[in-house]
């Protein structure tokens, strides 16, 4: 009885993979196209969670409108929360506005600041974070959860690995980043060395909108602005 329940299964994994190929491809070629038409954009992460009136919701609100102030337009993950405030920076300043939705049973649902034609559904969390990294000219990350934590790793991971272009990755917030960062310099590579020095030259600590977008002009005015790879 175990292996024909075992042999069914396996079968109907096959099946289900196949077909789901189709779909992944699908939203791959929606994304390109639409992302491809966007310009240059930052790219905002934080938690779905943060309410209207949290500091840090306010202030990634001024951090995107002050980015859309300078040319560059925002992606989000287009939730609520930190999302919600990104987009609604770069709404009321008047700046492209762009919103990679994931379908969620919970908590994910679409802010109404982004731009009718910017909003994009995904099932993948792979094929959404392709485009994150693709077309972003630069992270900015706020405080979130383990959803943050994955796309701040993957973007340091990429780089680290020059598997993208280098793009600068900015953490926004010392009280809530710093622990972190103390960690990853004590433990992964004073003690243990599992990473290089260098490797901290990716990330940035700051507190307020002027800080961020001083980096990425820094940044910019050395390296052109394109998509990653």
């Amino acid at each position: 009885m175990r292996k024909e329940k075992n042999n069914k299964g396996w079968n109907e994994i096959k099946t289900n993979d196949s077909w789901a190929l189709f779909k992944i491809m699908g939203e791959f070629v929606n994304g390109f196209e639409k992302m491809s038409q966007i310009g240059p954009c930052v790219s905002i992460f934080g938690s779905a969670r943060t309410k209207p009136d949290n500091k840090y919701y306010k202030l990634a609100q001024k951090i995107a409108h002050t980015i859309v102030d300078h040319g560059y337009g925002v992606i989000t993950g287009g939730g609520p929360g930190i999302m919600e405030a990104g987009n609604k920076g770069a709404h009321l300043g008047g700046g492209t506005s762009v919103g990679l939705n994931i379908v969620l049973p919970f908590e994910q649902h679409d802010n109404p600041y982004i731009d009718a034609d910017k909003s994009i559904n995904f099932d993948y969390f792979f094929v959404r974070k392709v485009m994150f990294v693709k077309y972003s000219q630069g992270f900015v990350v706020m405080p979130g959860g383990f959803g943050t934590l994955d796309e701040l790793f993957e973007a340091i991971t990429l780089i680290q690995t020059k598997k993208i272009d280098k793009f600068p990755i900015i953490l926004v917030g010392t009280e809530f980043w710093s622990g972190l960062m103390d960690w990853v310099k004590a433990t992964l590579l004073d003690k243990f060395a599992n990473i290089s020095e260098g490797d901290l030259d990716l990330i940035h600590i700051v507190d307020n909108e002027d800080e961020v977008l001083d980096i990425l002009d820094a940044f910019y005015r050395k390296s052109a602005l394109s998509p990653n790879f």
